[in-house]
């Protein structure tokens, strides 16, 4: 069967923010006197923070100011960290090329929408993607796999075996 889209996640793939993310992370967890070690945090990279805190704090502390250290997180990140995000080299012409073959493009990230958007138009794609699912699409984010199903009811009547996941230019 013949591929007609390629999904790409979006942070660490597409937009170098493999270091970014986790430092919000611990300097986000400091803020409410949790220290946790950097590499545990870089380990969880690519879920979203409603399962990446149930793997760095305890329980109690996430019922009792989980969304608070959340909106926190975003905030901070949004302020002093995605200004430095940058596109991996090569996007662009990757998605060009897809497209003339043509491949739908999609996107499936665990960011806010807004953050979603600012990557897009930072990587030069926004006229090229098809379709997009952020975590405010869903109800639980990455690794379930509501961030997938979304994406894939948006480009239908392309069939899920009929898309892959494509591995970006993250190195």
């Amino acid at each position: 069967m013949r591929t007609k889209a390629v999904i790409f996640d979006v942070d660490g793939t597409l937009i170098d923010t493999n270091g970014l993310h986790p430092a919000a992370w611990v300097e986000a967890f400091q803020h409410f006197g949790v220290k946790v070690d950097p590499d545990d945090v870089r380990r969880q990279m690519g879920k979203g923070g409603d399962q990446l805190m149930p793997s760095c704090l305890a329980p109690d502390l996430i019922e009792q100011k989980g969304p608070e250290i959340e909106r926190f997180q975003v905030d901070l990140f949004k302020r002093k960290y995605l200004p430095r995000a940058r596109a991996f080299p090569g996007v662009r012409e990757l998605f060009e090329r897809l497209r003339a073959e043509g491949q739908s493009l999609v996107l499936a990230s665990s960011a806010k929408a807004d953050e979603l958007e600012h990557y897009k138009s930072l990587a030069g794609i926004t006229d090229l993607i098809d379709a997009a699912t952020s975590s405010d699409d869903v109800e639980r984010s990455k690794p379930y796999p509501g961030t997938f199903r979304a994406v894939l009811e948006r480009i239908r009547p392309i069939r899920p075996e009929q898309a892959v996941v494509g591995r970006g230019l993250a190195l």
